[in-house]
């Protein structure tokens, strides 16, 4: 029955005192208006995941703890994990200490929690993820708009399957949680995980909105990060293409050097020209650098998967 659905709203939070208060203030309203309309359980909660933050974030969450301590859970990592980690810590501490399903949202609420509504109803149509998907990135400058398209396309190329213009929020059902933790990876790109384990999906739609306070703390080079772990943990094509472009170059250079064979045997001539060899001798060396780099980052996921370190580290929980 929808009133027994016990519902988790996960929310990652680095240096985000100013905004818990208000954050979980509204959640606990959305919760409330769900409660009364008998969609979710009134056992269900907020948990706060503190992802090493510098500033009082965690003295915040210990407030909010305190005003509702049945409510509001917390967990706080003894350093800055990151945001993926931090996500992953805060559903399978949902899934521990129990619930039917889990959403994961930002602490800024960029991400319209007026459409939790939605979630919880195809979760109770019997959808086991339900992804949300930005209508459009009107909210993002050109420079963010423009990486993030072509994030997704060439993620796309390289056969990583996830939905355009997905973030992380979404709704995930326990029985997908309990699949989660079967997954010991130590860099776990969790948008491509959540779509390619099957389960019945659909999506949710929603508008993003300005951020009333601070600074978002994804900027070009988090999100450079994060789609070089998606590349590397989910696709090999760029390996693939690097074996195809080397076959192309030992083409190109064997061509080369039969021209020059032939023009000093027949025409005794040699083809001289600095600027020439200077530039082919820079090009070759510049694709070889480059793929050794792109080797270099599956050789980085295999050395951190078989060290085996745990993927965050729980200083402190209240709940």
């Amino acid at each position: 029955m929808a009133k027994d659905t016990r519902l988790a709203i996960v929310i990652p939070c680095y240096n985000e005192a100013e905004l818990i208060r208000s954050t979980t203030q509204r959640l606990l309203e959305v919760m409330d208006e769900l409660e009364k309309k008998e969609k979710i359980s009134q056992y269900s909660y907020i948990y706060l995941v503190d992802d090493g933050s510098k500033d009082s974030t965690w003295l915040e969450i210990a407030k909010a703890v305190a005003r509702h301590p049945n409510r509001i859970k917390g967990a706080k990592f003894s350093t800055n994990f990151g945001n993926q980690n931090a996500l992953l810590a805060g559903m399978l501490g949902a899934n521990k200490i129990g619930c039917s399903a889990v959403i994961t949202i930002d602490a800024d609420l960029q991400q319209d929690e007026n459409k939790i509504e939605e979630f919880v109803d195809k979760y109770c149509e019997g959808y086991k993820i339900v992804f949300g998907i930005r209508n459009n990135r009107k909210t993002d400058d050109v420079i963010k708009k423009t990486t993030a398209l072509a994030f997704y396309k060439l993620m796309h190329i390289l056969g990583v399957s996830m939905p355009k213009n997905h973030s992380d929020y979404r709704l995930v059902s326990k029985e997908v949680l309990d699949v989660l933790a079967q997954y010991s990876e130590t860099d776990l790109f969790l948008r491509g995980f959540f779509h390619e384990i099957g389960f019945s999906t659909t999506s949710v739609y929603f508008d993003v909105k300005p951020r009333k306070v601070g600074k978002s703390k994804f900027n070009l080079l988090s999100l450079t990060a994060l789609a070089v772990n998606g590349i590397t943990s989910y696709s090999v094509v760029p390996l693939k293409l690097i074996c195809v472009l080397g076959f192309i170059l030992m083409l190109f250079g064997f061509t080369t050097g039969m021209w020059a064979i032939i023009a000093k045997l027949v025409w005794n001539d040699s083809p001289n020209g600095w600027a020439t060899s200077i530039t082919l001798t820079s090009f070759f060396g510049g694709i070889q650098i480059f793929c050794t780099g792109i080797v270099a980052e599956y050789l980085g996921q295999i050395f951190r998967e078989v060290k085996k370190r745990p993927r965050y580290l729980i200083e402190e929980e209240l709940n």
